[in-house]
């Protein structure tokens, strides 16, 4: 069923009646919510932590324990061992084992990165609720809410922003939470009649990408838009709005849910969906993780599968600074004519030393019309020997069945294109892809994201688009993801995610722009693995040069709120741009005390930046 272009759902309406009247303009970000923090000043200012007076004692710990069992445990981070002896061989092994995403997410006490030098570090609850089902969540939301505790969410733990930690807190982990079912004909709570049956697949909050697929495309033999990394946690992924390699033809990952369940602050167990509370559903479809409940089990849209997925990697050297400014031009013009389309996706990569590279994938294409897709490309380069190097590659343009795009086959591991859970007696279907290796434990130096609009692909802008990336590329490398832009996507697949909370600058972006650096597994205090705070720094300034080029030409780009620099100031207008105001009216109807706090999450502004405080 395609959502129309031409009308404005019910919830969507809702919504548009309780933010009437928001002006949401750059620079009117304090004079709107000025009203909103004094509403929020009532009540209790500040949440309690360990060894306040307010702290739960033993026995009111034990009577949580009581309703969830061995649900409720003592977080330790296993990096204490360390911190302790950080010449000793076990503190050897955990470092080797923090470049494994499995281990990583299967800890209670981490997450996937370890933090970002100058914002966040990497810290363990006080006590966390391993959920097994919906009933322990409830329980530890009314917990946290009766004893005005910080309370934290953590599905796969993918958060560079640092949002699924957050000492002397309870920490809700919904890892175990892991069912996946399919239907053939699902419809939502409330829908009977009114939206028609579709085939469909329903997976608990703990569920990551690299399971789901091997259940609906490995198994069933259908298509699931999710991320590109398989590690990445369905419901964070959702939360956040949710590109993947495919999203140029699927479009949003929220653009294809069709029901949650969550759990609200009042400890209610809530039904979202486009019939039944539209209000929730819209701001769980790309509001951001953590600030509007506990989402718990979430139903999504199964697509056709198509015959081929495939894959296009070369790596370009120009042997010039002069052949570099060109060579760029030329894919900028090849993207504007070949690659705005359903079939591409992913990345192209701008770097310092004057080298491009290509890692795209494609759908819907055989081997053949890929290649000749390109071959225009190609001919451009042969034509240019002294200007271009292309490193050889016999797999430069590779086709393999979409049914077993990620499936961890022998002939995959063998030429290195897909990496295992190494741990003894890991499940086959933990897999990755080896350049989510890297990072696997990182500790970020510095991250920004720019949409870019098609209308810099035109032909009166492409050279100004040329010159700012090459510009850009002589302070921190670059890169385009085709796939994270909604332009040239199918019209079906906008609409849905125009009916998302997602800044409307990703409908008419071509690709988003991202420059990051990170460094390897690091803590601070580990003797020998302390992170490198002055490379840290040199590499963030580097980072905020190259992002001045780009804002020269795209001066008020938004941001995706997954993939986003941690300081942004203006997160408000860089994350939603218009659809913020609706967005802070669902947070009040749904959580008016502010129990859920994230990093520039919806409602944090009234708060202090640890989440304990709240502002005057």
């Amino acid at each position: 069923m395609k959502p129309s272009t031409k009308t404005t759902s019910p919830g969507r309406r809702r919504l548009l009646q309780l933010a009437a009247g928001l002006t949401l303009f750059p620079g009117v970000w304090n004079a709107m919510l000025a009203p909103a923090r004094a509403a929020a000043s009532s009540g209790t200012r500040a949440r309690v932590r360990p060894g306040d007076a307010g702290w739960p004692s033993e026995t009111q710990w034990n009577e949580l324990r009581k309703q969830v069992g061995d649900a409720l445990v003592k977080v330790q981070s296993p990096l204490t061992t360390c911190l302790n002896a950080p010449d000793s061989a076990d503190c050897q092994q955990l470092f080797k084992a923090l470049k494994n995403p499995y281990f990583l997410g299967d800890e209670v006490g981490l997450t996937q990165s370890l933090g970002w030098v100058d914002a966040w570090t990497s810290m363990p609850s006080v006590y966390a609720v391993a959920a097994r089902n919906t009933n322990d969540v409830v329980a530890a939301v009314n917990f946290a809410y009766r004893n005005n505790l910080r309370l934290v969410v953590k599905g796969g733990g993918h958060s560079y922003q640092g949002t699924s930690n957050a000492p002397d807190s309870l920490l809700v982990w919904t890892r175990k939470m892991d069912d996946i079912t399919l239907h053939d004909a699902f419809v939502g709570a409330g829908c009977e009649g009114r939206i028609a049956p579709m085939r469909a697949v329903t997976v608990g909050a703990g569920a990551i990408w690299a399971h789901v697929y091997d259940a609906v495309t490995t198994q069933a033999g259908g298509y699931v838009q999710g991320g590109g990394c398989m590690t990445v946690g369905v419901a964070g992924l959702i939360q956040s709005g949710g590109f993947g390699s495919f999203s140029k033809a699927y479009g949003l990952a929220a653009g294809s849910l069709l029901e949650a369940e969550v759990v609200t602050a009042d400890g209610v167990v809530r039904i979202a969906n486009a019939c039944t509370n539209p209000d929730l559903f819209w701001g769980l479809k790309g509001g951001g993780g953590g600030s509007l409940g506990v989402v718990t089990r979430l139903t999504l849209q199964v697509h056709d599968l198509p015959e081929i997925f495939g894959a296009v990697n070369m790596t370009i050297n120009a042997t010039s600074a002069s052949a570099f400014r060109r060579l760029i031009g030329m894919i900028v013009d090849f993207t504007s004519r070949s690659l705005l389309n359903p079939h591409w996706g992913e990345q192209i990569s701008f770097r310092h030393n004057n080298v491009l590279k290509i890692s795209m994938v494609f759908q819907g294409l055989s081997r053949s019309e890929a290649q000749a897709v390109w071959q225009p490309f190609m001919d451009t380069l042969d034509d240019a020997p002294d200007d271009f190097k292309v490193e050889f590659s016999p797999l430069k343009i590779v086709a393999i069945s979409a049914r077993s795009f990620w499936a961890p086959t022998m002939f995959k591991k063998l030429l290195g294109f897909i990496s295992t859970d190494d741990r003894p007696g890991a499940p086959k279907d933990n897999v990755f892809w080896p350049g989510n290796r890297g990072e696997a434990g990182q500790v970020l130096h510095g991250y920004e994201s720019a949409w870019l609009p098609a209308a810099l692909l035109h032909d009166d802008q492409r050279q100004s688009l040329a010159d700012a990336l090459f510009a850009a590329s002589r302070q921190w490398r670059v890169s385009l993801h085709l796939n994270k832009g909604l332009a040239g996507a199918p019209p079906e697949a906008v609409a849905a995610a125009r009916d998302t909370a997602m800044n409307p600058a990703a409908l008419d972006a071509f690709a988003l722009l991202i420059c990051g650096a990170e460094g390897p597994p690091a803590y601070s205090g580990i003797r020998g693995h302390e992170p490198d705070t002055a490379t840290a720094h040199r590499n963030s300034q580097a980072i905020g040069r190259a992002m001045d080029e780009v804002r020269k030409l795209v001066p008020n780009a938004g941001s995706y709120v997954a993939e986003s620099n941690f300081f942004d100031a203006d997160w408000q207008r860089s994350f939603w741009g218009s659809n913020y105001g609706m967005l802070l009216a669902v947070k009040d109807r749904y959580d008016p005390d502010g129990l859920f706090f994230v990093h520039h999450g919806v409602g944090s502004e009234r708060w202090s930046a640890d989440g304990f405080t709240k502002l005057a």
